[in-house]
């Protein structure tokens, strides 16, 4: 254990960010001005999160209610009960966490008394009965148990806990959690409210949250307000609180909660603090933790005035259950998430659902969460490190598309959005932190890209939507490479896996690219693994064939990846080898392998493969010997919306020097088969805002220099098709006629859209549906007219593989 926590805390603090002096907020607390300080609160907390106010969609489960601490005003403890168990049992435990499964939740909320067992004889018997020495063993246990068998993400407030407790926590929950409540010692002393409460000394509850900083656990703490205190004493606590995250950079949140007396305590005729102490508190507490900090108050607890505790500048109404009630404050019942919703956005705010721990833990998850909840965080998560909105996810038929953007108050687009969207729409490059901040867009925001994107769809390239009649043909299915996405290549390690290995016959692609033509195909998309026996004479064969077979044919095909193995195999270079596939009849290049340019996100998805500067070159190299290509990014798996910026601004600078990129085709990481997915390394793909949102944005950032924006309807599916052309798209890619790649992952949209499908689909929406050859040109009488007259396809023959590696290429050397 000790080797553990040596481990741990090895890792360095992250700086809490800078805020008032301490001088300063002295000056507030005897300041009579509180207008000025809710202000001042209110533009720190938009810096730091604009109109995003969050909450934690929750169920409670009170472990137990037994404690050893007697404090004056509470009515969750109590002492124990004749015929009532002193801990939930498991089955009750996974009832509660189910229920809230159900209903959408993601976090289990952990609260209990603070160490019964050494209170109580019957809490240390139940214990012993149990299998377990303490409480925190046993809340570990119900903890992993809930995971496990729900997926939701536990949060645990057990109170004082010592290094090796919160250790143990850490491997079965994403966030842990105690309130200060004061530093003031003298609430400890006779007739105090903490007096007989040795958990509550200040001194003891400070240390427990300085562990859970050097143990790089996420932690929430916070103040109890109106059980004595003094408005200096507040400061005091939250100096105290903020040193300690100065320190560690752990204190994911901060609560300001308000006492409420309750009948039955010592403190039953004790004032309430006025609403308007609780925004003087929240407002300082601003002050003094800075723009990044989340603070937040509980909505719960100021009736139906709630929604003003946003002008004291909190971002964040805390957890939320749909399920259980506040068994802290039974009398004091959650708002209904849609009154939430409206309250906030009547304000302005958009509300927006996180997990227990908030996007900077989640993100960083080598460094503030256990390996052993990485896999259900990831299940669980957005690409901005929220909670997923929904439950799409492409190439999944069947599924509704989820509405992003909820009927309500209609809210005007933030000054940073209307900014970003008008130097968009003027032609300019935009920032990597404007691009970012279009990915964020939620509410009115994404209403605005949206909209934005579709006009400018409309200016640029019109009411028609194009497609291709093609046919992909992928020649073989065996690669050397190991990339984390990829369900279709067959290496050694996955020759039983998703079907045979195959490598075509030349006669079976010169079947297939003559069939196609005879469908109305103008297009063959040719693509396949890396073969370790193919060199760069296999790759200029397969043109040659292919033009044999349909002399008019256009060849689109291999990836930069391929082209950088050919070249090899050859001993020349990349330039030259394009050079001789040009001269094999080869017409475009597609920008696939691209995944996403960032070489950060590469090292975890395909760390053998060529890094994005590379992707660049070899694709610009291409443009420079007269062969076009497309550009694409496969997003949704690892990255995160700042990755998606730097990808999108490698293609633009890219055109702005070659010109040679066609059209921009997002392609949404299917996960159902995909091996990193089913060992737990990466999220369900996108959600259905992160794909519309790269459709839209996309067309912001790189206009007036890529005009097309394509979709993927074999991720997307039809009704999907239809809203991302609402979106800012205007392209339907190709008919196919056979589709491997996403179908081996698991997609369920088929692998051929026929063009009267394609026509039917286009028209259901207002726009003319065109026919077009590669380069954007028109398709010919004769191509398109055979379209419509396409008979059945024949079955194809998948060859099998006689040879698997050759002693002259680059994976045996």
């Amino acid at each position: 254990m000790e080797d553990r926590i040596s481990s741990v805390q090895t890792m360095g603090p992250v700086t809490a960010s800078p805020a008032y002096s301490d001088a300063a907020l002295r000056h507030f607390v005897t300041d009579t001005d509180a207008r000025a300080l809710l202000n001042a609160a209110c533009a720190m907390r938009d810096l730091g999160h604009g109109n995003r106010m969050t909450y934690s969609r929750k169920v409670f489960i009170p472990l137990t209610r037994l404690c050893r601490d007697v404090c004056s005003y509470c009515t969750f403890a109590h002492p124990p009960r004749k015929g009532e168990s002193a801990y939930l049992s498991a089955d009750e435990v996974l009832a509660i966490a189910r229920a809230g499964a159900a209903a959408g939740c993601t976090e289990a909320l952990f609260t209990l008394g603070d160490k019964p067992e050494l209170r109580y004889r019957i809490a240390r018997e139940e214990l012993a009965h149990l299998g377990h020495a303490s409480t925190i063993s046993y809340l570990a246990a119900m903890c992993r148990l809930v995971l496990d068998e729900t997926g939701l993400l536990p949060h645990a407030n057990p109170g004082v806990m010592s290094g090796e407790e919160i250790l143990a926590l850490r491997d079965v929950t994403i966030s842990q959690g105690i309130m200060l409540e004061s530093t003031s010692q003298r609430l400890c002393e006779p007739g105090g409210p903490h007096y007989g409460s040795p958990d509550k000394a200040p001194d003891v509850r400070l240390e427990s949250i300085r562990l859970a900083g050097t143990l790089n656990v996420p932690f929430t703490s916070g103040i109890l307000i109106g059980i004595g205190e003094t408005r200096d004493e507040r400061l005091d606590a939250m100096l105290a609180l903020r040193d300690l995250h100065r320190q560690h950079g752990h204190l994911q949140e901060v609560i300001v909660q308000n006492f409420r007396a309750k009948p039955n305590t010592r403190m039953a005729n004790a004032p309430d603090p006025d609403l308007d102490d609780l925004m003087w508190t929240i407002a300082l507490a601003r002050l003094v933790f800075g723009p990044e900090m989340n603070i937040q108050a509980p909505p719960n607890l100021s009736g139906d005035d709630f929604g003003r505790l946003i002008d004291a500048g909190i971002n964040d109404w805390g957890g939320v259950s749909p399920v259980t009630p506040d068994h802290v404050n039974p009398e004091a019942a959650w708002p209904q998430i849609e009154v939430l919703r409206r309250e906030t956005e009547t304000r302005g705010k958009v509300l927006t659902a996180r997990l227990a721990a908030y996007p900077p833990y989640v993100l960083d998850r080598a460094r503030w969460q256990s390996i052993a909840v990485h896999t259900p965080l990831l299940r669980a998560m957005d690409a901005s490190g929220l909670a997923r909105a929904d439950t799409w996810s492409p190439g999944v038929a069947g599924t509704a598309i989820p509405v992003v953007s909820k009927p309500g108050l209609t809210q005007r687009p933030s000054s940073e959005v209307a900014h970003a969207i008008a130097r968009a729409r003027g032609g300019k490059s935009l920032s990597e932190a404007a691009i970012v901040t279009l990915f964020e867009a939620r509410g009115g925001d994404f209403d605005a890209v949206c909209t934005a994107a579709d006009e400018l769809r409309r200016e640029t390239v019109g009411d028609v939507v194009r497609y291709v009649v093609n046919r992909n043909i992928n020649y073989t299915n065996v690669c050397y490479f190991r990339c984390g996405f990829c369900a279709f290549s067959k290496g050694k390690t996955a020759e039983t896996l998703r079907g045979a290995p195959y490598d075509l016959a030349h006669d079976e692609i010169a079947r297939r690219v003559t069939e196609a033509w005879e469908r109305g195909a103008t297009e063959v998309c040719m693509q396949g693994g890396i073969h370790p026996r193919y060199t760069g004479e296999t790759y200029i064969e397969l043109c040659r064939t292919a033009k044999r077979a349909v002399p008019d044919i256009h060849i689109h095909a291999f990836s930069p990846l391929e082209i950088t193995h050919g070249a090899q195999t050859l001993g020349i270079s990349v330039p030259e080898f394009l050079r001789e596939l040009k001269a094999a009849g080869l017409g475009t290049v597609p920008g696939t392998a691209a995944e996403v340019l960032d070489d950060e996100v590469r090292a975890i998805l395909c760390p053998d493969k060529i890094n994005a500067g590379e992707w660049l070159d070899i694709i610009g190299a291409a443009h420079d010997v007269g062969l076009r290509s497309t550009s694409t990014i496969m997003f949704g798996h690892v990255d995160t919306p700042l990755a998606w910026a730097r990808h999108l601004l490698k293609l633009r600078g890219l055109q702005e020097r070659t010109g040679g990129i066609t059209e921009f085709v997002p392609l949404p990481f299917i996960h159902m088969e995909a091996p990193m997915y089913l060992k737990g390394r990466a999220r369900k793909g996108p959600t259905w805002r992160e794909t519309v949102l790269m459709h839209a944005v996309a067309r912001l950032a790189l206009h007036p220099l890529i005009p097309n924006i394509q979709l993927s309807w074999v991720k997307a599916g039809p009704d999907g098709a239809r809203v991302l052309l609402r979106a800012g798209a205007n392209d339907l890619g190709g008919t196919l006629m056979n589709e491997s790649i996403s179908r081996a992952a698991g997609t369920e949209h088929g692998q051929e859209m026929p063009p009267v499908e394609m026509d039917r689909l286009i028209t259901s929406i207002g726009r003319q549906p065109v026919q077009r050859t590669t380069l954007y040109g028109m398709a010919s009488d004769t191509q398109r007219d055979k379209s419509y007259r396409a008979a059945p396809l024949t079955a194809v023959v998948q060859t099998p593989v006689t040879h698997r590696h050759a002693p002259h290429t680059v994976a045996a050397e």
